[in-house]
């Protein structure tokens, strides 16, 4: 009998319980650190976003300053030179001889990783305060997370 005793291997209760309670404390301390790597990605998209969509402003601004100036374009007194709206961006835009075709400066509108409510982007004209939450309509001229979220370095998101 002492012979079918010793050959028999396995846990017992104890040492599972004791297996099971060091893998809950490891979890425990991983998801906090799982939760700031996602959010943190997050920013890093957010930031992205932001920066491809100014830039693409700015390159627009400068297209219509340069066809204004080399008098490819007829222009108003109040026009300023900025997009009417986003999607101008991804459409592209005629610049007479300068670019005789309609240039594209998005393939697309990214979107705002923080966006829930899929509201879009917050816009400013260049009429408007440039701590404004409210857009002109005019034109655009930047253009914000409307998240009401707080980053990690406790900025909210909306004035980056």
């Amino acid at each position: 009998m002492s012979r079918f005793l010793c050959c028999e291997r396995g846990l017992t209760l104890i040492e599972m319980i004791i297996a099971m309670a060091i893998m809950a404390i490891m979890a425990s301390a991983i998801v906090p650190l799982a939760e700031v790597t996602v959010k943190r990605t997050k920013e890093i998209e957010l930031q992205r976003s932001l920066r491809e969509i100014r830039t693409a402003i700015d390159n627009y601004k400068a297209d219509y300053d340069k066809a204004k100036e080399q008098k490819k374009i007829i222009t108003s007194i109040d026009e300023t030179g900025y997009p009417e709206s986003l999607e101008i961006l991804v459409e592209g835009k005629e610049w007479g001889d300068l670019y005789p075709f309609p240039r594209r400066y998005l393939r697309r509108i990214p979107r705002d990783p923080f966006d829930r409510y899929d509201e879009g982007w917050g816009m400013r004209s260049a009429k408007d305060d440039p701590d404004s939450f409210s857009w002109g309509g005019d034109d655009v001229f930047d253009v914000y997370s409307q998240s009401d979220g707080v980053a990690l370095d406790g900025t909210p998101y909306n004035t980056w």
